[in-house]
């Protein structure tokens, strides 16, 4: 990951010789993504990363029949789409979560890979973002079963992109309180909504994140949520979980012992090198492949099939 690092160290020395104008924390928290910038800096050379063990869970597992999918609660979803680039048929943004796919892909070549925790250093880095726009590209590719979860239960945000309800979550199941079929939820039939558009939706079966509150640590510790994972793997391609940041709480860390691998996300021009650093220190237990550098004013699509194709186009 050390291109990571060499990019993030670039920024930093361009913000602090005043290169790039970079707004506050405080006038970021409201600030919709760019979603022309994200930017996948996965790690390529896969045979220098630990190889992790993927966890395994057996004791408690419940095993379920398949038909019980389809009989999960169908909810009202009103995506944002302008925060949902995904969803486009076209353009940069699909395209660079496309290579994202490709990447993680790679690694699922090498090892045991499906469930996949996105996870940051500090707040306004992107996470949320990448994590249900990944979600949304690995669903269009051959028609996959994928599994999303909001598992940042202080402060969920993905049922804001989805446009859906966020109770009952995570934190119901895991304190007992919900059955995982009472957790899950797929979009409801819209009419006004493009076919193809509503086929990509309805590969995605979502998890929210609910109201943990103060019970958040504790409730992402328990072996309830080993127990989903193994419990919900055989029926998914993929499963996807965000987390809060990394650095803030120690529920990042408690989630990702249970999942194959974490992916984390670094903010152009806003994360600093230290702060990467401490991030990737404190997953040192897990099997982090990458980092993803988000909000990229201009990625570097030179050289590209996709540059060459719209070159011609012109």
């Amino acid at each position: 990951m050390s291109h990571i690092y060499e990019a993030l160290q670039r920024a930093e020395a361009e913000r602090k010789s005043g290169a790039s104008a970079v707004a506050t924390p405080e006038k970021q928290e409201h600030q919709i993504l760019p979603f022309t910038a994200a930017m996948p800096l996965v790690a390529a050379e896969a045979a220098h990363m630990p190889d992790v063990a993927a966890p395994a869970w057996t004791e408690g597992t419940v095993t379920v029949d398949p038909s019980f999918l389809s009989d999960v609660r169908r909810r009202p979803w009103n995506p944002s789409f302008e925060r949902l680039p995904a969803l486009e048929r076209g353009g940069v943004g699909v395209e660079q979560f496309r290579s994202l796919r490709s990447r993680i892909q790679e690694f699922r070549d090498l090892r045991s890979l499906k469930t996949v925790l996105i996870s940051s250093g500090l707040p306004q880095e992107g996470k949320s973002f990448i994590a249900v726009n990944l979600a949304i590209n690995l669903a269009r590719h051959k028609s996959s079963k994928v599994l999303l979860i909001d598992g940042d239960m202080r402060c969920s945000s993905l049922h804001h992109y989805l446009g859906s309800e966020f109770h009952p979550g995570l934190p119901d199941y895991l304190s007992g309180k919900a059955t995982l079929q009472e957790v899950m939820q797929l979009p409801e039939e819209a009419k006004d909504r493009d076919p193809s558009m509503t086929a990509v939706l309805n590969n995605i079966t979502f998890i929210p994140g609910g109201d943990g509150g103060d019970l958040a640590a504790d409730l992402s510790a328990s072996k309830r949520f080993d127990e989903l994972l193994a419990t919900l793997a055989p029926h998914f391609d993929w499963i996807i979980v965000d987390s809060p940041p990394v650095l803030l709480v120690s529920d990042a860390v408690n989630l990702a012992r249970s999942c194959d691998a974490v992916l984390l996300v670094a903010r152009s021009g806003v994360t600093t090198f230290p702060v990467a650093q401490r991030a990737q220190q404190e997953l040192k237990a897990s099997n982090v492949i990458g980092f993803v550098l988000n909000a990229v004013d201009k990625p570097p699509m030179s050289g590209s099939y996709y540059y060459r194709y719209e070159s011609k186009k012109e």
